[in-house]
C-alpha cells in the first residue's frame, strides 16, 4: 500500500554507483558481492541471509541497467556463480579490443 511522503522522517536521492566507481578494474564479482558493494560493504562482509536477499533484489536490476559497462565471465565451477566486472571502455572511456572486433564483424570487415 502506498504511503504519504509525510509518513517518513526523511527521503534521500536515489543515486547509484557507476560500474567504474564501484569495481576495481582488475577484479570480477558475484551478484552477492555486488550487492554488498552497493551498500558500501566489503564484498566478503558477513550479513544475514534475509538482508542478503533484499540486497540482491537491488543488485540484479543494477547489473541489468549497467550491462553495457560490464563484462561477464563463466562460473569457475560447474555449479558456481557467474562473475561480473567493469568493461575496459567504462574505465578509460575508450573502446575495448573486443568491441572493436565486434564492430568490424558487424560492418562486414
Amino acid at each position: 500500500m502506498p504511503e504519504p511522503k509525510s509518513t517518513f522522517d526523511a527521503t534521500y536521492p536515489c543515486d547509484f554507483y557507476e560500474p567504474a566507481e564501484l569495481f576495481e578494474p582488475d577484479q570480477m564479482y558475484t551478484v552477492p558481492e555486488i550487492a554488498r558493494l552497493l551498500q558500501e560493504l566489503e564484498p566478503d562482509a558477513e550479513i544475514d541471509p534475509d538482508t542478503e536477499a533484499v540486497l540482491i533484489d537491488w543488485a540484479i536490476p543494477w547489473v541489468m541497467t549497467h550491462a553495457d559497462d560490464l563484462v561477464i565471465a563463466e562460473p569457475l565451477a560447474e555449479d558456481g556463480p557467474g562473475y561480473y566486472g567493469v568493461a575496459p571502455h567504462a574505465v578509460d572511456g575508450g573502446e575495448s579490443d573486443g568491441e572493436a572486433e565486434n564492430a568490424d564483424l558487424r560492418d562486414g570487415a
